[in-house]
C-alpha cells in the first residue's frame, strides 16, 4: 500500500508539469496570431488610407458590369456617384439620369470592342486551322492538305459569325449593292432570266436553245435560290396566310461573277394577310459567294520521251485525194514532230481502196518520211460503210503485247496540231477521264474569202480562228480520245447505226451517264475542215434515217457560212444597188464543179 501511493505520487507531478507546459505554448501561439491579424489590419489601413476608397467601388462596379454586360445595377451607380461627388464636390450638378447613361454607353462600347476581337481571334484560329497541312480531313477525301472544303466540314465549321462577315465581304466586292467601273462594253457580265419552269440564257449553250428548262445542276441551283429566299421571307411569319410558298414566286434574274459569286434577283407576290386583296411585289437579293482559290493537287507530266503512245483509228470509205491531204498531214505533225502515233486505216469497200495503199506505200518508201511497217496499217472490210465499226475494229486490233493503249478517233476531214496530241494524252485516264474535244469547224471557203473580195488561200492558211472563218462544233462528238479498256467497257458503238452520223452520240451519252469524268473543252488545235456535205444517203446508196437527215442537213446549214455572210448572199443584189459593181457583183459566182473540190489543195 505504501509503495502505491509512493509510485502514483511522481505519476501525477509528470502530468500536472506537462499540462502547464501545454497551456503556455497555446497561449505563446494565440498571442502571435493576434500580432499577426494586428499587422494585417494596419497594412490594410494604411493603404486604404493612401488609395483611397473610389478606385475600389470602380473595380467593384466594373465586375458586376462585366459579369452582366447588359444589366447595371442601381445601387452600384449610386454607391458609385456618392465616392465620386464625396473626392469631387463641384461635380454635383450631374444627375442621376445622366450617370446612368454615360456608363451604359461606356459599357457598351467595351462589350462591341471585346466582340470584334473575340470575333477576330476566331477568323484567325480558322485559317490557321485551314491552313494548316497536318489539320484532319474527311475521311472520304483523297486529299490531306489544301482541301479546305473537307477541313471545315469536318475539325471545324464556320460559326455563324464567320459566315456572314465572309458574305458580307464576298457581297461588297460584288457589283450588288453598288455599280462597278468598266473599261468597256464587254467586261459586263449579263443577267439571264428564268421562272420556275423556263430559262431564257444569255449565253446560247448545246443546241443554241433561246429557252430551255432548267434541268441537272441548274435546276438545282436555282431551286436552292428560291428555298432561300422562301426562308427568307418565312422567318418571322407566324400565321399560314401570311407564309410564302414557290406559288408566290413570279421570276427572277441571276448571274456568276467568276472572282465573287452567283447573283440572284427573285421577285415575288407580296402576302398580305387577307384573301382576294391583291398584293404588291417583295424583291428578294440572293448572293452564292465562292471561296477562295485552293490548290488540290499537283502533277507531273511526262516529258516528250517519255509521253503516251496514240493510237490513231481512221475509218474511210472512197474520198482518196482527202485521204492524201490528210497523209501529208500526218507524216508532218504525227510522224516528224510528235513521233509518238501510231495511224490504223479501216477501209471500206473496193472502189478507192488500191489507191488508199498506193498513198499509204508511198509514206512507207519516202525516204525520212518516219513511217514504217511499225505505225503504219491498213484494215480493208469488204462492206457498208459504219464509222462505228470501224473504229471497234480498229481498236480491238492492237499494236504490240500491250493490252491497254490510248485511243484517237478521228475523221479524214480533221486537222490537228502536236499540241492537241499532247492535250490528248493530259485529259484521259484509264478507269477514270476521257476527252471530248469541241473541234474548230471552217465554213466554205469559196463564200468566206468570196465575200471579201479576195482569193481563197491554201489550206494551211485558211486554219484561223474568228467569227468569219468557223465556229465551235459543240454539236459533234466523233473526235474523242480514250483508252481502249474504257471503250470497251462501255461496249462501244452502236454498229447497227450505218450511214452518217448518230453513232458519236450514242458512244458520248455512255460517258455521261457512267462513273466517268468527261472533260469536255474547246481545242484550238483540232479543226474540222469543210467539205460538200450530200445528205440523200451514205456509200452505195445507203439511205439515211429522218433523224439522221434532220441532223445532217442542220450540220450542212452550220457548215456553210456564218449567219450575217449568209445573209450577204441573200440580199446580195440589194447591196450591190448600193455598192461598188466591182466588190459586189450583182449576181453570185459561178457553182464550183466537183472536180474543182476533190483536187488536192497547194499547201
Amino acid at each position: 500500500m505504501t509503495d502505491e501511493l509512493i509510485t502514483g505520487t511522481p505519476n501525477r507531478k509528470r502530468r500536472a508539469a506537462r499540462t502547464e507546459m501545454m497551456r503556455l505554448l497555446g497561449m505563446r501561439l494565440v498571442t502571435r496570431l493576434l500580432l499577426l491579424v494586428c499587422s494585417l489590419s494596419l497594412i490594410s489601413l494604411l493603404f486604404l488610407s493612401r488609395c483611397g476608397l473610389s478606385g475600389l467601388d470602380t473595380s467593384a462596379v466594373m465586375e458586376e458590369t462585366e459579369s452582366q454586360p447588359g444589366v447595371v445595377s442601381g445601387s452600384t451607380v449610386v454607391a458609385n456617384q456618392a465616392a465620386v461627388s464625396h473626392d469631387n464636390p463641384g461635380d454635383n450638378g450631374l444627375s442621376y439620369q445622366q450617370l446612368l447613361q454615360q456608363r451604359e454607353e461606356e459599357n457598351r462600347q467595351e462589350v462591341e470592342r471585346l466582340t470584334a476581337e473575340i470575333r477576330a481571334l476566331k477568323l484567325q484560329l480558322l485559317q490557321l486551322t485551314n491552313g494548316n497541312p497536318r489539320a484532319p480531313s474527311a475521311p472520304d477525301s483523297p486529299f490531306t492538305a489544301n482541301a479546305n472544303s473537307s477541313v471545315s466540314s469536318s475539325a471545324s465549321p464556320l460559326s455563324n459569325a464567320d459566315c456572314a462577315n465572309f458574305v458580307k465581304k464576298q457581297a461588297m466586292a460584288a457589283e450588288i449593292f453598288h455599280g462597278i467601273p468598266l473599261n468597256n462594253e464587254y467586261e459586263l457580265v449579263p443577267f439571264n432570266h428564268f421562272t420556275y419552269s423556263r430559262v431564257y440564257p444569255i449565253e446560247l449553250g448545246l443546241g443554241k436553245r433561246v429557252v430551255e428548262k432548267p434541268i441537272g445542276f441548274k435546276r438545282k441551283d436555282l431551286l436552292e435560290s428560291l428555298m432561300k429566299a422562301l426562308e427568307t421571307l418565312n422567318k418571322n411569319a407566324t400565321e399560314k396566310l401570311t407564309k410564302y410558298t414557290l406559288d408566290d414566286f413570279l421570276e427572277g434574274l441571276y448571274r456568276g461573277e467568276p472572282t465573287t459569286g452567283t447573283q440572284y434577283e427573285l421577285y415575288f407576290r407580296t402576302k398580305n394577310g387577307r384573301k382576294g386583296v391583291p398584293g404588291g411585289f417583295t424583291k428578294v437579293v440572293v448572293f452564292r459567294p465562292f471561296a477562295p482559290v485552293q490548290a488540290i493537287a499537283t502533277q507531273t507530266l511526262a516529258g516528250p520521251r517519255d509521253k503516251e503512245l496514240i493510237h490513231i483509228i481512221l475509218p474511210l470509205s472512197g474520198r482518196t485525194a482527202t485521204f492524201q491531204s490528210f497523209m501529208d498531214k500526218f507524216v508532218k505533225i504525227g510522224l516528224k514532230n510528235d513521233r509518238r502515233v501510231h495511224l490504223t486505216v479501216v477501209y471500206f469497200g473496193e472502189e478507192g481502196l488500191s489507191e488508199a495503199r498506193a498513198i499509204m506505200s508511198r509514206v512507207l518508201m519516202t525516204k525520212n518520211s518516219g513511217g514504217n511497217a511499225n505505225n503504219l496499217r491498213l484494215l480493208a472490210l469488204n462492206e457498208t460503210f459504219s464509222r462505228g465499226k470501224g473504229l471497234r475494229v480498229g481498236a480491238e486490233r492492237l499494236w504490240g503485247d500491250k493490252k491497254d493503249v490510248l485511243l484517237f478517233m478521228c475523221d479524214v476531214d480533221v486537222v490537228f496540231s502536236a499540241r492537241f496530241l499532247d492535250r490528248c494524252r493530259w485529259n484521259t485516264e484509264a478507269g477514270r477521264k476521257v476527252y471530248y474535244p469541241v473541234v474548230f469547224s471552217l465554213y466554205n471557203p469559196h463564200v468566206v474569202y468570196t465575200l471579201q473580195g479576195r482569193d481563197v488561200p491554201s489550206e494551211n492558211d485558211q486554219l484561223v480562228i474568228s467569227r468569219d472563218t468557223g465556229f465551235w462544233r459543240d454539236f459533234g462528238y466523233g473526235m474523242t480520245c480514250q483508252y481502249r479498256s474504257d471503250f470497251l467497257k462501255v461496249r462501244g458503238f452502236d454498229e447497227d447505226i450505218v450511214g452518217w452520223g448518230g453513232e458519236d452520240v450514242m458512244l458520248y451519252r455512255k460517258y455521261v451517264r457512267s462513273s466517268m469524268k468527261v472533260i469536255r473543252a474547246t481545242d484550238p488545235g483540232i479543226f474540222h475542215i469543210w467539205h460538200p456535205k450530200v445528205c440523200s444517203g451514205g456509200p452505195g446508196s445507203q439511205k439515211l434515217s429522218a433523224d439522221q437527215y434532220r441532223a445532217c442537213i442542220r450540220s450542212r446549214a452550220l457548215n456553210e457560212a456564218s449567219h450575217a455572210q449568209l445573209g450577204f448572199l441573200a440580199f446580195r443584189d440589194d447591196i450591190a444597188a448600193n455598192s461598188s459593181p466591182a466588190k459586189y457583183p450583182p449576181h453570185p459566182p459561178k457553182p464550183i464543179k466537183p472536180q474543182q473540190l476533190k483536187k488536192k489543195p497547194t499547201t
